[in-house]
C-alpha cells in the first residue's frame, strides 16, 4: 500500500459555499453524499454549515464578519508590536552612540 498524496489546498467562493449549505439544509441528501458528489471533504462541508448557522444567529459563536475583524486586529497588533520593538532597538542604539 502506497501513501496517498495530500490533496492541494483549494479555495471556494462564498457563493459556492452558500449553495452547498443550501443543499445540506434541504435534506434531500446527507452531508456525506453532497460532499462526495462535489468532491469535497465532509469536514469542510460540515464546517460551512456550522458557520452559516452562526451567521444566521441559530448557533453561538463568532460570525464570519467578527472572525474577519478579529484576524485584522491580530495582524495590526502584531505589526504594532514589531514597530515598537524596532523603535526600542533604535532608541537603545542611539543612546549607546551618543555616549
Amino acid at each position: 500500500m502506497g501513501k496517498r498524496k495530500p490533496r492541494p489546498r483549494r479555495s471556494f467562493t462564498p457563493e459556492f459555499k452558500a449553495e452547498i449549505v443550501e443543499l445540506c439544509r434541504r435534506g434531500d441528501r446527507s452531508v456525506g453524499q453532497i460532499a462526495k458528489d462535489f468532491d469535497l471533504t465532509e469536514t469542510a462541508v460540515r464546517d460551512w454549515v456550522k458557520q452559516a448557522e452562526v451567521d444566521a444567529g441559530e448557533r453561538d459563536g463568532l460570525t464570519s464578519s467578527e472572525r474577519g475583524e478579529l484576524a485584522a486586529l491580530r495582524r495590526e497588533n502584531r505589526r504594532l508590536r514589531e514597530d515598537a520593538e524596532v523603535l526600542k532597538r533604535a532608541t537603545a542604539f542611539s543612546a549607546k552612540e551618543t555616549r
